[in-house]
């Protein structure tokens, strides 16, 4: 009896694992996105994580867009958002490094760059 209770203890803790390392990424974050003439955009993140599923709004000085396609796997997080009334399709791609998320920034055909978000006490 002792040897099942501890082989199903075993592969409970297994199941477990890959969700335990994710990061929670659920609250408000800014960063600062910087334009090719040199001033930055600051950017607002409103992040709902559900799993794997990352939903919720960015908020900018040209207004405020859902996130669609939002994924969350461990430390890595990926979403789009459809601009200016779908004209533009902005992606960001990022990964968790400590208490900041490092995004790579693609804006349409536009430019891409990169932002570091901090999270909003």
């Amino acid at each position: 009896m002792r040897r099942r209770l501890f082989v199903l203890g075993s592969f409970l803790t297994l199941m477990l694992l890959p969700t335990a390392g994710a990061a929670d990424l659920s609250g408000k974050w800014k960063g600062d996105l910087p334009g090719p003439d040199g001033n930055a955009l600051e950017i607002n993140f409103d992040f709902k994580v559900d799993g794997e599923k990352l939903t919720g709004t960015v908020t900018n000085t040209y207004g405020e867009e859902q996130i669609t396609e939002g994924v969350v796997k461990g430390d890595d997080i990926s979403f789009i958002i459809l601009a200016g009334g779908g004209q533009f399709k902005i992606t960001y791609k990022g990964k968790v490094d400590g208490t900041d998320i490092k995004f790579h920034v693609i804006i349409g055909e536009m430019g891409e760059g990169d932002m570091v978000a901090k999270r909003v006490s």
